[in-house]
């Protein structure tokens, strides 16, 4: 039989390439707080292409939430406790970027806007589901999911090289991607953008790549 293909996304990179993951709670919360983000819009990380895990295509891109009915899903999947606690931090109508991570080119894809906020993921206690958590209980659930609904496709793919060559000059000379988490904290695949933050990245897409 041909492997089940999921249909929602699975933000996987948080189990596999997460640090931070192998932590506890209470260190990740701490970490969190160092943030020091106004946490008013959000970056958050799926892989376009296939990979397979427990028999499953963790594949997810910015066309898979596109094609979804009402394009809208559940970001499901996420187990880093830092990772989740942004998203039981996220409110109806905030915006986040689709980017794009674990392929061949990583960056920004497109908008989405929270249209859920947190509440139980439902595949922690789903013993067929790449990411079952078995220390996880009913009565004390450990896992939290957002619904996210498609925007649009930024103008051109900003890809992840671009945005470093941003931070490093922000960081050398001043500007508002200095700081960003996606540098600071590279491996989470949910993270804060404040609102310079966003607005300095959505306007690249009206510039040529640097």
């Amino acid at each position: 039989m041909p492997p089940k293909k999921r249909t929602r996304s699975s933000a996987k990179s948080n189990k596999h390439t997460d640090a931070d993951a192998q932590h506890g709670e209470e260190s990740d919360d701490v970490a969190q707080l160092k943030t020091g983000k106004r946490k008013s819009h959000w970056l958050m990380k799926s892989e376009p292409e296939s990979r397979i895990e427990n028999g499953v295509d963790v594949k997810f891109g910015i066309e898979d939430l596109k094609a979804l009915p009402n394009q809208t899903g559940c970001w499901d999947g996420v187990r880093n406790y830092q990772a989740r606690n942004f998203m039981r931090d996220m409110k109806v109508g905030q915006q986040a970027f689709f980017y794009h991570s674990n392929c061949k080119e990583p960056g920004i894809a497109g908008l989405m806007k929270i249209v859920k906020e947190a509440y139980v993921d439902h595949t922690q206690f789903d013993k067929k589901d790449a990411h079952y958590d078995p220390s996880s209980k009913a009565d004390n659930p450990k896992w939290s999911m957002v619904d996210v609904q498609f925007e649009r496709m930024t103008k051109r793919f900003i890809p992840l090289t671009e945005l470093k060559k941003y931070h490093l000059q922000h960081k050398a000379k001043g500007g508002p991607l200095k700081d960003m988490t996606l540098f600071t904290r590279a491996r989470l695949s949910v993270q804060p953008l404040t609102a310079e933050e966003f607005d300095f990245v959505l306007s690249s897409e009206n510039e040529d790549p640097i």
